[in-house]
């Protein structure tokens, strides 16, 4: 029995598609709502000022374990008061340290280590009064407050953002495979085809061989089709989402599966470059587009007439 071949796509057709996928990312980003922004930078402002109020303004740090380390939302607030920000994983690596709070707790001297490094970079342009040795104005409180705040929600917005994008086209595919008659079963590690799921069938992120796929397709004529879902928000951050990750799975995949029996494949959104895409095509992978799975939806389906 022949296998139905999976599209491949042309300068045109991917420009074209191209088009479409930048006009419909830029339409959701325009409609994204403030609101959230609004919400967590009133959680963060209060996360400041408790901070200031804690420490006297950042001038005195004899109480830090107790007002400050006790918890995870006191050592957010204390990590944005270095400049620039200190990562959760740098603050780990560069004072040797937890940041879970109970073993701050127990352990005060890997607590002191944490504030020195804090404190060593320490932003003096929005906190200027604690390296001249005295207490804020009104003006400078308020301003520190607003510049700090304004960085953890943005942060947390950019995070929250990208986190959710994601999601949300894995879980479209998931729905769009389940719309076309596949059956959706319980994510299962796949070392050997024989460990994918029935022919028809399709589960969600799981690792496939030595790799993590969002979702594995057993197709109707029993190749396996690993998905990886991927939103690029500029040309040039789609080398790294398609190319430098996409194509590189599609690559090992391809050599430990076989190149017969399996069928890499990546749902895109967002804006990409074309040369990227023709290079991802080229290097094994088949692309599809998460403003039109019709595609998508006929190559599964000529797979179940080649399959009768």
């Amino acid at each position: 029995m022949s296998s139905a071949d999976p599209p491949r796509w042309n300068d045109q057709q991917f420009e074209e598609q191209l088009t479409v996928a930048k006009a419909a990312f830029c339409e959701e980003r325009l409609r994204e709502p403030t609101e959230q922004y609004r919400e967590v930078f009133d959680d963060y402002a209060a996360r400041v000022r408790a901070l200031m109020a804690r420490t006297d303004h950042l001038t005195n740090w004899s109480e830090v374990l107790e007002t400050v380390l006790s918890d995870e939302v006191g050592l957010d607030a204390l990590r944005y008061v270095a400049g620039p920000p200190i990562s959760a994983d740098d603050l780990k690596t560069l004072a040797d340290a937890s940041l879970a709070p109970g073993r701050l707790r127990r352990d005060p001297e890997m607590a002191s280590r944490v504030l020195d490094v804090v404190l060593t970079s320490l932003d003096t342009k929005r906190f200027p009064w604690v390296a001249e040795q005295r207490l804020p104005n009104p003006d400078e409180r308020q301003a520190a407050t607003v510049a700090s705040a304004s960085l953890m929600a943005t942060q947390r917005v950019q995070t929250d953002r990208k986190n959710l994008a994601k999601t949300k086209q894995e879980r479209q595919v998931a729905d769009y495979l389940s719309d076309i008659g596949l059956t959706h079963v319980g994510p299962r590690d796949i070392t050997t085809s024989d460990d994918a799921p029935e022919r028809g069938s399709f589960c969600g992120e799981c690792m496939f061989g030595d790799r993590k796929a969002d979702l594995v397709v057993r197709l109707h004529d029993g190749r396996l089709m690993p998905i990886e879902c991927k939103v690029s928000n500029s040309a040039t951050n789609s080398v790294k989402r398609l190319n430098n990750d996409a194509a590189i799975k599609a690559e090992a995949w391809i050599k430990q599966f076989g190149t017969l029996q399996t069928v890499p494949t990546a749902v895109l959104s967002g804006v990409f470059k074309r040369h990227n895409l023709i290079q991802a095509q080229e290097a094994g992978l088949t692309i599809f587009w998460a403003h039109d799975l019709s595609p998508l939806g006929k190559f599964i389906g000529s797979t179940a007439e080649l399959a009768q």
